[in-house]
């Protein structure tokens, strides 16, 4: 069954209607509404569950659209509900806004993880802050994520064990690859300065280490999203966690080389080989190279080695099966236009498209387009 989220007058966005795939893709430039449809589609997906939070932590919104938005989406954020104009219809349903800020839903449990564009703020001097720790009119979704992050380090890690590399957790192909473009032969582990615990990275079996502020912008970007990525990956026979059925990962490019986006990038498909429906917003085109290669190779009924040689994996590995149930997944892409505010399907990702959008894979194959162009007709001249 298609999951449908129609939008109209949030924010940035004038009119979107987004039919999810497995694997769904946002992009577009910066401040077009990518993050506000997706944090839209957390509170449908998570309206009980979140509100529960909010009060458990003892934040009272008033019954009101314009505080429950500041509470939800951050200070300041009411402004995207424009009462005269704003609507949402989430499957085959309207929503009434005004509803859901003045009584509570029935709770369930959490359905879909966030992990957050903003995830480098939940590490404070190398250790996730809860959820209190930060000021009441910061997003939910950063606060959440955070929060997640403290439990699992504190139910799961100890000074005594390695965080990173460590065999229960990924497949040894995807932990070479992080060794290889992040970690470079350190380890992480938790470490404890004075009484106050702390992530470290550090030879592997030796003594002392780096603290957080001291590693590069790539690797403070990318360990909330490996721990994230762990949360999501339980190290037992169980796929996946038993209520997640969504994942969210804003920017997962951020801070990285491209040889590290591709990692990622296979443990995105890790993740949709684990059952999970995963939607991406980026800014990167190495992102839409592999969804538009998922796509080419779907069609033309390829084996999975071609896909695993995107990724530098040989075939006969833990990773096979990633592969196989990869080329059986639905992808769809969304382009985010900030003229038009209108959101576009451009999920064919065709560079002959008569639509800019499209053929230009929203942007992000643009400049380099441009560039080519600008290079072939400095070489005409030069003849």
């Amino acid at each position: 069954m298609t999951t449908r989220l129609q939008i109209e007058s949030i924010g940035q966005i004038r009119r979107a209607e987004i039919d999810f795939g497995d694997l769904t893709v946002f992009v577009g430039p910066q401040a077009t509404g990518k993050s506000i449809a997706l944090q839209v589609l957390k509170l449908l997906v998570d309206t009980g569950y979140i509100q529960d939070e909010l009060s458990r932590h003892g934040i009272d919104w008033g019954g009101g659209v314009s505080e429950f938005f500041d509470s939800y989406f951050g200070q300041g954020m009411h402004a995207l509900w424009k009462p005269d104009a704003s609507r949402l219809h989430w499957e085959s349903s309207s929503i009434d806004m005004d509803a859901i800020a003045k009584r509570r839903r029935k709770s369930k449990p959490e359905s879909l993880f966030f992990i957050p564009a903003q995830r480098v703020l939940t590490l404070r001097d190398g250790w996730p802050r809860p959820f209190t720790d930060y000021a009441p009119g910061d997003p939910f979704v950063v606060r959440q994520f955070s929060e997640r992050l403290r439990l699992l380090m504190e139910r799961d890690f100890t000074p005594d064990r390695a965080i990173f590399p460590q065999e229960r957790q990924l497949k040894k192909e995807v932990r070479d690859l992080l060794n290889k473009t992040i970690f470079g032969n350190f380890s992480l582990r938790v470490d404890k300065h004075l009484s106050q615990k702390r992530l470290m990275l550090g030879p592997e079996g030796g003594n002392g280490g780096l603290p957080f502020m001291v590693w590069s912008a790539g690797q403070r970007e990318f360990m909330p999203l490996l721990l994230g990525f762990y949360w999501l990956m339980p190290p037992t026979k169980v796929a996946r966690r038993d209520d997640i059925e969504w994942v969210v990962i804003e920017e997962p490019e951020m801070g990285l080389h491209t040889q590290a986006i591709s990692t990622v990038l296979l443990m995105v498909l890790e993740l949709l080989h684990r059952g999970y429906k995963v939607c991406l917003s980026t800014h990167s085109p190495y992102v839409l190279d592999v969804v538009w290669a998922l796509k080419m190779l779907k069609r033309h009924r390829s084996e999975k080695d071609l896909l695993l040689a995107i990724f530098d994996v040989p075939k006969g590995t833990q990773v096979d099966r990633v592969a196989e149930s990869a080329l059986k997944k639905d992808t769809k892409v969304y382009y985010f236009d900030r003229v038009s505010g209108q959101v576009k399907d451009i999920s064919n990702l065709d560079p002959g498209a008569i639509d800019e959008a499209e053929a230009g894979w929203g942007g992000l194959s643009e400049f380099s387009g441009r560039v080519a162009d600008v290079v072939a007709k400095a070489v005409a001249r030069g003849e």
